[in-house]
């Protein structure tokens, strides 16, 4: 019998905004969504991939290796047959989701990869998911690119973004008052993880850094002194992961508070 479902809110953006102008390529991270969705199943609860459109998320060709599997190929052959073919990976709507009730789900998660910048974090659907979760105070994680999407509960997400594409972060201040995770501590990709992404994957600059969004927003926002070491913060019912070698970490923290959660009813 199940534990309890755990929804997973995907990306659908396939292009980013580079400074210049120009659009990058970019998707979802695959180890980082296969991974905690693996290790949720394995500790028996039900999960749930749950996107803007309904349609699956792109995985972002970067992560389609075995280096994000620690160099295990059989490891990575097994999330990429999990992604491809378990049916708990057949995407939904957002819409749906929340038409269904979000009271019969008890945790979130929300990968990375540099996708969520572009739509998650601005999607008012997003939004109303983690108000939700927010308020009853069930586990809700976030990893890499992902804690980004927590602008969405803003009550002018769409504004606050516009303001950190303009270069504007006094107007961005303005635009977050009421965020619901000011004072919340939080880690997310950090500005040199980004610069090696930017330098070697995605040959262009993109339009702000996430540590200095969330910390405009209101976020204690700290990551580690070495790029790429795996990080996790929690933070009353928020666990938040710095990077793709932070997947492993957060699920067991997720599975973790999950479990304490369903103890404590």
């Amino acid at each position: 019998m199940s534990k309890g479902k755990v929804v997973v809110l995907g990306s659908n953006a396939t292009r980013i905004e580079t400074k210049g102008g120009y659009w990058g390529v970019t998707g979802q991270y695959l180890n980082e969504t296969v991974v905690p969705a693996m290790a949720l199943i394995e500790a028996g609860y039900e999960v749930v991939l749950a996107t803007p459109d309904g349609t699956p998320p792109t995985i972002d060709r970067a992560s389609d290796a075995a280096a994000h599997f620690g160099g295990d190929e059989a490891a990575y052959a097994r999330a990429k047959d999990y992604y491809a073919n378990d049916p708990s990976m057949n995407a939904r709507t957002l819409r749906s989701v929340l038409d269904e009730g979000l009271d019969s789900y008890v945790g979130l998660h929300i990968p990375g990869g540099q996708a969520p910048i572009v739509d998650l974090m601005q999607d008012q659907e997003i939004g109303e998911i983690l108000r939700h979760f927010h308020q009853h105070s069930k586990p809700t994680a976030m990893l890499c690119h992902g804690p980004i999407s927590a602008v969405a509960a803003m009550p002018y997400a769409r504004e606050f973004r516009a303001a950190l594409i303009a270069g504007d972060p006094e107007k961005a201040k303005e635009w977050a008052k009421g965020w619901q995770y000011a004072g919340y501590k939080m880690t997310v990709f950090s500005a040199t993880e980004e610069k090696v992404i930017e330098d070697t994957i995605l040959q262009a600059k993109i339009y702000f850094d996430m540590p200095l969004a969330l910390n405009l927003a209101g976020g204690i926002v700290s990551t580690t002194p070495v790029d790429f070491d795996p990080y996790v913060i929690e933070d009353r019912e928020l666990i938040t992961g710095q990077n793709p070698r932070s997947d492993h970490p957060i699920a067991v923290a997720l599975i973790a508070a999950l479990d304490r959660k369903r103890a404590a009813a």
